[in-house]
Parts: structure tokens; sequence; C-alpha cells
């Protein structure tokens, strides 16, 4: 099982991942990561074993980003190692994805975009996300931009699966999406939260949605 935490509102994202990453240990994982966004850059933080060595490596960063997502890994494509674990990336770095689940036509998804021109750095399912997300981005950023380019390549994927979306040219929004997979969104004061179960946050699900740092757009 895996457990993903995304976070939006006033608050240290970072500080607010881990807290919620902890409260999913109980899934199982062997790796653990996390995403943040600052300033229109992306900053991606992952590592192997516990979730106490993400947070050594986290407490050594200044992280002041708002926005973010994390995840814990329990290995089915890939070797628990580091360069497997979530958030994968583009290859850009602009754009971080976290998932729990299964896409189960990845081996072609990922053939079709190697053809493309596109450069793998794991043997995961997932990192095939970020990429058909990539594909589908304006080159220049527009009001509903992030939110076409998931809805585009989540149809073309196969699968029960959660994910959690992040980009950095578009960076106070958070996406999420669920098919056949848990996932839960909670509101606080000026503040949103997304994860796949109840201990990490408020327990009201929801199928596609985009957040913004003031307004909820459905």
């Amino acid at each position: 099982m895996c457990g993903i935490v995304g976070y939006v509102g006033p608050q240290r994202a970072a500080q607010v991942l881990l807290q919620g990453l902890q409260k999913l240990e109980y899934r199982g994982y062997d790796s653990a990561g996390i995403a943040t966004l600052n300033e229109g850059k992306l900053l991606c933080v992952r590592a192997k074993g516990k979730l106490h060595n993400l947070a050594e490596k986290v407490e050594q960063l200044d992280i002041v980003a708002h926005v973010g997502i994390g995840h814990t890994r329990w290995a089915t494509h890939g070797k628990p190692e580091e360069h497997n674990a979530h958030p994968h990336r583009d290859s850009r770095d602009r754009l971080a994805v976290v998932q729990n689940g299964i896409i189960e036509n990845y081996r072609e998804l990922r053939q079709q975009l190697q053809g493309r021109g596109h450069v793998f750095r794991s043997e995961t399912d997932t990192e095939v996300i970020p990429h058909l997300i990539a594909e589908a981005l304006p080159e220049t950023p527009t009001a509903n931009g992030l939110l076409e380019a998931v809805r585009q390549a989540i149809h073309q994927l196969t699968g029960a699966f959660a994910i959690a979306v992040i980009c950095a040219d578009y960076p106070d929004e958070l996406i999420v999406v669920r098919q056949q997979a848990p996932l839960v969104i909670g509101f606080g004061q000026g503040e949103f939260f997304c994860a796949s179960d109840t201990p990490a946050s408020f327990p009201t699900p929801v199928l596609f949605c985009r957040w913004k740092m003031v307004n909820w757009l459905g």
C-alpha cells in the first residue's frame, strides 16, 4: 500500500506533509518523499527507508513553501530505492506527481513516451503520469492549463489510482484525481488538505477538483 498527502495554505507545507505521512505509516512503506512549490521553483526531497530519513533531509533545508505533496511508497514496480521513490517529475523538473494505486497500461505508455523523446529516471508505473501531463501543458500558462493537462493525461490511464499534482508554472494550484482508489479532502481556516486515508485529513471524498490558495474551484 502507499499513502499520499497534499497541502495548500498558510502553514509551512513540508511540516504539514511530514505530519500527515506519519499518520499513514501504518499502511506500510519502504521509501518516502515530498515536493513543494516556492517562488516558481519545484523542490523534491526523497529518501529510502523510514520516514525519519526523509525528515532528517527536510530539516537541513529551509523550506518555506505553502504548497506541496507527499508520499510513502511500498515497492511494486521497481526496487525500494530513492530514485523510485515518489514524487516523480517530468523531464524539466517543473511538475511533480504522487500516486496511490496502479497504472495497468504504463508499459505501453512508457514506450510511446520514450519514442517521443522522454527520458525516464525510475522503473515505476507512476512516472508516466508527469510526462503525459507535461506533454499536454500549454507553453504559456493559462487559467485552466494545468487542470486540462491533467484531465487529458488521466484519460490515457488504465487502472485504479489516486494522484496529486503540482506544477511550478501554476504555483498556487494543487490538483487531485481519484479513480477507484480512496482519496479524502479536508478544509481548515484558509487551508486545504488531501490524503489517501482519514487519519491524515478530513473524511470528505472527492472525484476531481482543483485547489487554489484562496478560492475553491470545482
